[in-house]
C-alpha cells in the first residue's frame, strides 16, 4: 500500500534519520507497520524548540512544502503565491497514492481538504486532533476543515477521527481516541493515600491555551483554604518567566516546582506519584495528559472542554470546573476533603484510561487501512 499523510507538523532531518514530534512519532509509526511505502508531504523547518524523536520506519519519504502562515502580511503574500505550486504537489502525489491520510487541523491540511474532493474513489481517513464540539468557538479555517471533512457529498470514501461523541455527526465521523502506554505498562498501582499531603502535576506546553498560569492561581488558593497541596510543573513556554515571577512574589517556590521538558519516563513516575491531575486548557482535543494521569491513577481536575467531560464520566472519575472565573473553591475544598470519594474516583480512572492502549490503538488503526 501506498500510504500518504498531509500534515502541517514538521519532519526534520537530523544527521541521518527522519525526526518530528515525540507524540506524533510515536502514534505514526503505528500507521506505518500496515504500510509497504509512505510519503509524507509537510514542512521541512521549524525555527522552535521542539521535543524530537526520530522514526522507527525510517524508510519514507518527505516531499517539503513551506508552511502557509499568515500570520503578519509579508508571510501572507509568500504563502498566497506558493499556494498553486502547492496544490500541484498534492495532487500529484495524491494520484501516486492507495491511502488518503490528512492530519488536521492546519493550513496545509485545509489545502488537502480541497484537492482530495478531486479523488472521490481513493481511500481516506482523517485525524481531527482539535476540539470537534459543533458549539465551541473555532478559527475560520478550523471550522472550514470541519465542515469539508463531514460533508458526504463534497468528502467521499473518508473516516475521519474525532474525539468525543457530538450531536448531528455524519457517516463520516467516526469517534476515536489516542493512546500514550501499551499493555505491557501496566502495572499493579498502589492505593493512593489521599489523608496527606496532596501532589499535583501540570505537563505541557506554558502557552495561553493550556492556562498554566491560572493553574497555579488555583493551586494558591486552594492551599489559603487550608489544602495541603503542592504541584509539579512539566513543559515550556512563553509564560514560563511569568509563572517564576508569580511563584516568587506569592513565595510558592516550596510548593510548586517548574520542572521544564522532560522525558516521558520522568513525567510517568510523577503521575505514579501524584494525587492530582491538573488541566484547566481553553480548548483541547483529546489531553493526553488526562488520560495519561488517570492511567496511573491520579485524578484529574479540568476544565470542560472537548470531551473532557465524556473522558472524566461527566463527574464520576475527576472534578470538572465548568467556568474557570466563578470556580467554586468551597466546593473543590469539599470533594479534596472527602477521601473515600476521591479513592473511588482514582480507581475509575484507571479502569476507564487502561481500556485505551497503543496496543489496541494499533488493532483499531489496522482495521482502517485494511
Amino acid at each position: 500500500m501506498r500510504f500518504l499523510v498531509i500534515s502541517d507538523a514538521p519532519i526534520l532531518r537530523k544527521g541521518e534519520e527522519y525526526v518530528a514530534y515525540a507524540p506524533y512519532v510515536k502514534e505514526m509509526d503505528l500507521w506505518l507497520k500496515f504500510v509497504d511505502q509512505a510519503t509524507f508531504v509537510c514542512p521541512t523547518r521549524y525555527k522552535k524548540g521542539l521535543l524530537t524523536s526520530g522514526f522507527n520506519h525510517q524508510n519514507i519519504l518527505v516531499k517539503g512544502l513551506r508552511r502557509l502562515e499568515f500570520h503578519n502580511f509579508i508571510s501572507a503574500i509568500v504563502s498566497i503565491v506558493t499556494i498553486p505550486f502547492q496544490v500541484i504537489i498534492l495532487f500529484n502525489q495524491m494520484l501516486k497514492a492507495d491511502h488518503i491520510h490528512l492530519r488536521a487541523p492546519g493550513n496545509l491540511t485545509l489545502l488537502g481538504c480541497f484537492v482530495q474532493m478531486l479523488f472521490p474513489h481513493k481511500k481516506k481517513t482523517a485525524k481531527y486532533a482539535g476540539n470537534w464540539d459543533p458549539n465551541s468557538k473555532q478559527p475560520l479555517s478550523y471550522r472550514m476543515q470541519k465542515w469539508l471533512l463531514a460533508n458526504t457529498f463534497l468528502t467521499r470514501n473518508m473516516q475521519v477521527l474525532v474525539y468525543g461523541e457530538w450531536e448531528g455527526m455524519t457517516k463520516n465521523i467516526k469517534p476515536f481516541f489516542t493512546a500514550s502506554y501499551f499493555n505491557s505498562d501496566k502495572e499493579i498501582i498502589i492505593k493512593k493515600d489521599f489523608n496527606t499531603s496532596l501532589r499535583a502535576v501540570y505537563a505541557g506546553t506554558m502557552g495561553a491555551n493550556k492556562r498554566p498560569l491560572e493553574t497555579v492561581k488555583l493551586v494558591e488558593k486552594l492551599r489559603h483554604r487550608g489544602i495541603d497541596i503542592s504541584l509539579d510543573m512539566f513543559g515550556d513556554g512563553p509564560l514560563k518567566d511569568d509563572i517564576e515571577q508569580f511563584c516568587k512574589e506569592s513565595n510558592l517556590q516550596e510548593h510548586i516546582k517548574l520542572l521544564g521538558n522532560q522525558p516521558a519516563e520522568v513525567v510517568k513516575e510523577a503521575y505514579k506519584n501524584a494525587h492530582f491531575v491538573l488541566l484547566l486548557s481553553q480548548s483541547e482535543g483529546w489531553p493526553k495528559v488526562i488520560a495519561e494521569g488517570m492511567f496511573w491513577g491520579a485524578v484529574p481536575i479540568a476544565t470542560s472542554v472537548s470531551c473532557v467531560p465524556w473522558m472524566l464520566g461527566y463527574g464520576e472519575r475527576g472534578i470538572l470546573i465548568d467556568d474557570l472565573q466563578r470556580i467554586d473553591l468551597d466546593k473543590i475544598k469539599q470533594s479534596l476533603n472527602d477521601i473515600s470519594h476521591l479513592s473511588e474516583m482514582s480507581k475509575k480512572a484507571i479502569g476507564w484510561s487502561r481500556q485505551y492502549t497503543m496496543d489496541t490503538f494499533a488493532i483499531e488503526i489496522k482495521k482502517l487501512l485494511s
